[in-house]
Formats: C-alpha cells, structure tokens, sequence
C-alpha cells in the first residue's frame, strides 16, 4: 500500500502532480520543474521529505555502536553538529548514505534514505554492536526550507537565533509554533534548513512558510527539481550513483570515510582498496554534442563500452546536458574525452570538474 506524507493533503490542495517514489505518494513538481529549480537557485523553495526515514540510537555507548556502522566519525565532532556519512557492507560498498546528528555522546540520530528505510533499520539492529536502534521514521515529518533567502525566511518565524548554527549544524527551537529540530543541511547546493517536527505540527509549519514566504517568492518543491538541483552539485542519489556494488573511494566520497578510526564496517575493504589502487571512478561529464545524457546510457571509448551514466539532465542553472558516471580510472582525468551511446547515436563527452555549477 502507497504511504503518504502528513502533506499529502497539502500537495493535492496546491495542485501537485502526484507519483509513486519508493512507496511513498509524492509530488513530483506542482508548476514546472524549471521554475521550480529557478526558485531555489534564486529565491526560496519548500520541499516535503517527510518520506525521509530516522533511526535513534540513545544511551550509554550510543556514539561507540553507530561510530562502528558508519564511515565518518562522530567522535571528532562536536554535539549540535552532524556528519555525512556511508552505511557501508563488508566489501565497502553502500548500504545508504545517511547524516548522522550528534545530540550528545549518548543520544544519535540518523536520518536514512526513504527507499531504505525498512532495509536500513534491520541491517542496524543485525549490526549494532551495543545500543540497540530504535525506528524512530513515523515521529517525524520533515521539510526542506532551501535557497539564497530561505535563511532570512526561517528567521522571521522563529525566536532560534539561526546566524549561529553553521553548515552541518543544528538546534533544537519552535519555529512558527511547532517545536523542530533546525538543521542546516539540505540536498540542493543552495543555503537552508531542514525542519524536522513531529507529524501533527507538519502542516501548520508548511503553511507558516508558504505565507511568510509570499515576499520571498517562495515555491512548494517536488522531487523534479530536487533531482535537477542535486545534479548540478553532483550529489550523490542512492540507487543510481551509488549502490551495493560501489564503493565510496569509488564514488569520490573518501572524504566521508575516516580510516584512521576505529574499526567499521567496510574499512578493511577500503584500506586494501586504497592500497591497490580504484579502478573505476565516478566522473561528472558534459555533452559536446547534440542530447541528454540519461541514467543507464552506455559510456563507449572508440566503440567499446567502458561504463554507464548513472545521472543526467540538462541543467537548468548551467545550460548544458550533464551527467554523472563510473568510469575506468585511466579515463576519469578533467578533459578526458568518449562518448555516451543516445539511442543507438555515439554522442561526444568530456570529463569536467564538478559541480557543475560553481557558486560564489
């Protein structure tokens, strides 16, 4: 049966059109994805990603048993602060990728990705070696408040002084009445938050926003532009640009991995990957010829296939057809160049920096 958001309602009121992600009935853009994406780029948007899932880790111990699941570290971070993290499987592929939020040494919040909710749970309470996880998914409703002025928007309705809660940062605070957690995090490239609340206070803060937001130009968001938005930053989706079967040094995630910590799942993977050398890489790529490079085109050098992109669109904010894709690692140099099969047409591609839109 198809699970729906405490904004369900909401959506439909606004017109939303409406589809199936992972489960879950979601909209998927209510204008247009491009004015959708414009708005966040220049103004403000709202996202629902109440689909998010949450899993609680609390007591003593709390920090040592996720230290031991994920790949970054919470131990060199502070409380009121969170990391981006891999939830990686013995060979140090992905599991998902999370954020990880450290309320205290013995109090650890993870949010999980919507399609893994289920998945990554069980896999936790079968690998959790201490505190045992608690699935916290239905006591929260979360939304995405992103965008140049989505600061400034937050701001009027909330009492949290939010000029003091730095990037990967959070507080605890009401905002326009409901008690949130304020996290300055988010999935578009552009300055926000994500408020996450409890689900009987989700459709009065949607709305508060939406109001307060009249000035700001402000636009509810679907998953459309969440996607185009995420591209352009090469922002990993789950699914698509990682998996089980690839690994984060692979992915061009090492950052997220701290091998000189403690033993985790997946780090002897990784430690002997390294030591071996990646023979693949993920690559941000733009088309020097005619199309769109789309999730599962062929990437070909001189006729032979070599890999696969595994994101594409054309970006709204830079114009050109880009894509996301693994590649062998003699190929995953700035300027290398091959093609990527459209349609049975080998269209020229060059390997550019990423993210692809540079921001100031």
């Amino acid at each position: 049966m198809t699970r729906r958001t405490p904004l369900n309602e909401a959506h439909r009121a606004l017109g939303a059109r409406m589809v199936d992600f992972a489960g879950w009935d979601m909209p998927v853009q209510y204008s247009s994805v491009i004015a959708e994406h414009e708005a966040v780029r220049n103004s403000v948007g709202l996202f629902d990603v109440s689909h998010m899932g949450e899993v609680e880790f609390a007591g003593p111990g709390a920090l040592e048993t996720v230290n031991g699941l994920i790949s970054n570290d919470l131990a060199r971070i502070a409380d009121g602060q969170a990391v981006y993290a891999g939830l990686l499987n013995e060979q140090g592929g992905f599991v998902d990728d999370v954020v990880a939020y450290r309320f205290s040494p013995e109090r650890i919040l993870i949010c999980v990705n919507a399609s893994n909710r289920d998945k990554d749970f069980a896999w936790m309470k079968a690998h959790a070696r201490g505190v045992a996880p608690v699935d916290r998914g239905d006591e929260y409703a979360q939304i995405a408040v992103q965008g140049p002025k989505a600061a400034g928007l937050v701001q009027r309705l909330t009492k949290t002084d939010t000029s003091k809660i730095g990037t990967y940062r959070f507080a605890e605070g009401e905002v326009a009445g409901v008690r949130c957690i304020i996290s300055r995090t988010g999935y578009t490239g552009e300055d926000g938050f994500e408020l996450y609340c409890a689900p009987d206070g989700a459709v009065a803060l949607w709305n508060a926003l939406l109001d307060a937001g009249q000035q700001d130009g402000v636009k509810p968001c679907g998953l459309g532009c969440r996607d185009s938005l995420r591209t352009e930053m090469k922002y990993a989706l789950y699914g698509n640009d990682i998996d089980d079967t690839h690994t984060a040094l692979e992915a061009g995630l090492g950052w997220i991995v701290k091998l000189d910590k403690a033993a985790f799942i997946g780090k002897d993977a990784l430690v002997a990957q390294k030591a071996a050398g990646v023979k693949r890489k993920l690559v941000g790529l733009e088309l020097t010829g005619a199309g769109i490079p789309r999730h599962g085109y062929p990437i070909l050098k001189e006729g032979v296939r070599v890999g696969e992109v595994t994101s594409g669109t054309m970006g709204p904010s830079v114009k050109k057809p880009i894509g996301i894709g693994y590649v062998p690692t003699e190929l995953a140099a700035e300027g290398s160049t091959f093609d990527v099969e459209i349609r049975g047409r080998a269209v020229p591609a060059v390997v550019v920096k990423t993210p692809f839109l540079k921001k100031p």
